[in-house]
């Protein structure tokens, strides 16, 4: 049973003095969009009647297709803290449907529901998702505007003089709480100015639905201590980037199914076989998983993001770690994904991964558990290791002739996400940057 009803969310939207909801929605490319509608017309956003025009949004659909509709989410309800004093300002996140009232294919979240009905056909009942991002804090310039000044000089765990963000990181913390979710830890990451706050695990849909809440949370909270939160995942060259571990787990009826008391590392066989896929189809998901430019950056030697597919329960240099707790928290990270990633996507594809690898009964090469960045090529290849794609470029090839992957994604945001990706890798590709004159504008 869901918390919330309708006749309750007009309750609540009363008490509560709410005179806007946002009802928000995600594009293929990650980003959070919303209609938002007066308290008046909350009756008919509740009975999913409210409509808006999806040509309008990137890569949905064409104009002569453009009547989409909104269908709210009511476990989704929260008013958010810090609305105007006219009165407040609540969230609904939706659904996106067409207008012959089926879902929408090119709707992040609704595909990720249809991945997750593939999954229940394998018997599990739960895909879990235990999300780790991280995130910068820039100072803003005199115009609002956001500078690359740092406001703190802080590493792992510093605190306060040193951590000069760290009453901003309260803050996120506290509205966070408020919003309903489970703060686990928040600390300084090893980059100046770099910080990371773990909530609990969830649902899959739900811990998408977080992670996009979480970055709206960041980004506010931010702004109101003067500062500019971004999840860019490289903004600084010579420090680590901002990663978004994903913590995965499958469960059915209660039991998580990757745990085995008995078995090898106490990991079950599925838990392998789930690892095994998520290894080999990691060339072909990691544009999903690492879509930008910029996430390349990341992705390098010597600063802690795995640039190499392997697995390890001993150390951290691997695409995939096993965390040593069990029983039910019993799990398998994934080190690659970074906060540009569209969490529905990056959760869909990374599922239809794992469950090829539990269908074909894959079986996942010998851990390496020793530090990779320090070995050199032929010492990688006598481990087995291959390197991840190296730019979004070789990322995009790799998606292309990854049949799993596609099925993940669904046609229609495969085709829009590689077109609209290959613009961006040729605006890129085409551009002088400002290296280029540095290094060669006297020299030649």
């Amino acid at each position: 049973m869901g918390r919330y009803t309708k006749e309750d969310i007009a309750r609540l939207a009363k008490e509560q003095n709410v005179k806007f909801v946002r009802l928000q929605f995600t594009d293929i490319l990650g980003t959070v969009k919303n209609v938002e509608i007066p308290i008046t017309q909350l009756e008919k956003a509740l009975d999913n009647k409210m409509m808006f025009d999806g040509s309008s949004i990137e890569g949905f659909v064409r104009i002569e297709e453009s009547d989409m509709y909104l269908y709210p989410d009511l476990d989704t309800w929260v008013v958010f803290p810090w609305s105007a004093s006219k009165g407040k300002v609540a969230r609904l996140i939706c659904d996106v449907y067409n207008s012959n009232l089926e879902p929408f294919a090119g709707d992040p979240r609704s595909n990720l529901k249809r991945v997750l009905k593939e999954m229940e056909k394998y018997g599990f009942t739960n895909f879990n998702l235990g999300p780790e991002p991280e995130f910068f804090l820039f100072k803003l310039d005199d115009n609002g505007e956001p500078t690359l000044e740092l406001n703190d000089h802080g590493g792992y765990f510093d605190l306060a003089p040193t951590d000069l963000g760290e009453n901003c990181r309260r803050d996120i913390v506290l509205e966070l709480e408020e919003l309903g979710f489970e703060i686990e830890a928040s600390h300084h990451e090893e980059a100046p100015g770099q910080h990371e706050i773990d909530f609990k695990y969830a649902d899959a849909v739900t811990a998408c639905d977080q992670i996009q809440t979480f970055k709206l949370v960041v980004k506010t909270m931010a702004r109101k201590h003067g500062l500019h939160a971004t999840f860019m995942p490289k903004p600084l060259y010579g420090v680590a980037g901002s990663g978004m571990h994903f913590n995965l787990s499958l469960f059915n009826d209660g039991e998580n199914v990757f745990y085995d008391k008995n078995g090898e590392l106490q990991m079950s066989e599925t838990a392998y076989h789930f690892m095994a896929g998520i290894i080999k189809h990691a060339p072909g998901f990691t544009a999903i998983t690492n879509p930008t430019i910029n996430s390349y950056k990341r992705l390098v030697p010597g600063f802690e993001a795995p640039c190499y597919i392997a697995w390890s329960a001993q150390n951290r240099s691997p695409l995939v770690r096993i965390p040593s707790s069990r029983g039910l928290s019993t799990r398998i990270e994934v080190r690659s994904v970074d906060p540009s990633a569209n969490p529905y996507l990056a959760m869909a594809v990374l599922l239809k991964a794992g469950l090829s690898g539990i269908e074909d009964q894959l079986t996942p090469p010998h851990a390496v558990d020793k530090n990779i960045y320090i070995m050199n090529k032929s010492e990688r290849n006598e481990e087995g290791v291959i390197d991840l794609p190296a730019n979004l470029s070789e990322a995009l090839d790799q998606l292309k002739q990854d049949e799993i992957i596609k099925a993940g994604l669904g046609n229609h945001i495969y085709e829009n996400f590689i077109e609209a990706k290959e613009i961006e890798w040729d605006m890129f590709r085409t551009q002088v940057h400002p290296w280029e004159r540095e290094q060669y504008l006297k020299q030649y």
